[in-house]
């Protein structure tokens, strides 16, 4: 009998639910849906705590597993967070920088414009006081 087949049968023996096996373990429930249709494995901790509260031994507990096809999930699982875990970093740095390039640049044309409008100022007034008698920059009614 394979690992999973015998964590179901003992579960089930006992009368627990996945549920209840799971808060006996610290794991969750979807942990033991997991363990008991042999997707994954529990790790040796969690073995070590499955023997001894079905009162087992390691060896019984986990004989007959397939320690490649163990080796071969986990290696599989371990690439697949890896590569989350990259791409949920790649993607805060880019929205980080996009916000901040954003603000950059809102603040840039903002300082831009406010300097371009005193640059008009001053030439208008520069202008008004040499050539006073013109009508063209400020009217007077």
């Amino acid at each position: 009998m394979k690992f999973n087949e015998k964590l179901l049968a003992m579960r089930k023996k006992r009368g627990l639910s996945q549920e209840e096996l799971g808060m006996e373990l610290q794991v969750s429930r979807q942990t033991i849906s997991k363990w008991e249709a042999g997707q994954s494995y529990p790790d040796f901790q969690r073995l070590v705590m499955l023997s001894d509260f079905f009162d087992m031994t390691l060896d019984e507990l986990v004989k007959d597993i397939d320690v490649q096809e163990v080796r071969e999930n986990s290696f599989t699982n371990e690439k697949i967070d890896s590569i989350y875990r990259v791409s949920q970093e790649m993607d805060s740095m880019f929205h980080n920088k996009t916000l901040k390039g954003a603000v950059k640049g809102v603040k840039w044309f903002i300082i831009g414009s406010c300097v371009f409008v005193c640059l008009i100022m001053v030439i208008s007034l520069i202008l008004y006081f040499l050539y006073p008698e013109s009508n063209i920059f400020w009217h007077s009614y």
